[in-house]
Parts: C-alpha cells; structure tokens; sequence
C-alpha cells in the first residue's frame, strides 16, 4: 500500500479525474481533495516552514496543515476543497502562489 487511506465503502461512486504534480490521479465524486490524495500516496505536501511531510491533521478546515495549490497558483485546504473534474493541484508552494489579504 502506498496511500495512507484505503477506501473500504463507497466503491460504485462515480470516477473523477485530477491532477496532482502533474500526473493523472484517480479520485471518487464526492471526494475532498485530501482524501483523493492520500488514497494514493502517503503526504499531501512537505511544510513551508522546512520541518517535514504533512498529511493534514484535523480534517475539518481549522488547523491549516492541508494546504496545496492550484495549477494557476491558488491556495486551498485539501480537507474542504471538493475534487472536481479536471483539477490540477501541486503539493508545493509555487513562486506565483497567492496568499489571502485581510481587510
């Protein structure tokens, strides 16, 4: 096994295709974008701050440690960003990431 989940349930939902660092990536409608993830592989992304691998730690959008970024460089939560056909995700900060403004 090289994903840290195994989905066990819920095996007929429909197939959804995505992109992560660029290679196809099979996930179920209906699922977050950390679950598609780590069903193939066992970190979402490695810490901005240098201090290791990440796979998420709450799972309800309130720790920030599932952050990734879109192809076109947006920022979102793994854990609450649902998997859409054709998305493109990377699992590091690019130099063209954008970052939300307070006020």
């Amino acid at each position: 096994m090289t994903g840290r989940f195994v989905r066990i349930a819920e095996l007929d939902r429909p197939s959804v295709e995505i992109e992560v660092n660029g290679a196809p990536c099979a996930a179920k409608e209906g699922d977050t974008l950390l679950v598609a993830v780590l069903t193939h592989v066992a970190t979402l992304r490695d810490s901005e701050f240098g201090d290791g691998a990440r796979a998420g730690f709450c799972l309800m959008g309130a720790c920030q440690d599932c952050w990734m970024w879109t192809a076109a460089g947006e920022r979102v939560r793994a854990c609450t960003t649902f998997v859409a056909p054709g998305m493109s995700v990377i699992t590091h900060q690019p130099a063209e990431a954008t970052w939300p403004t307070l006020g």
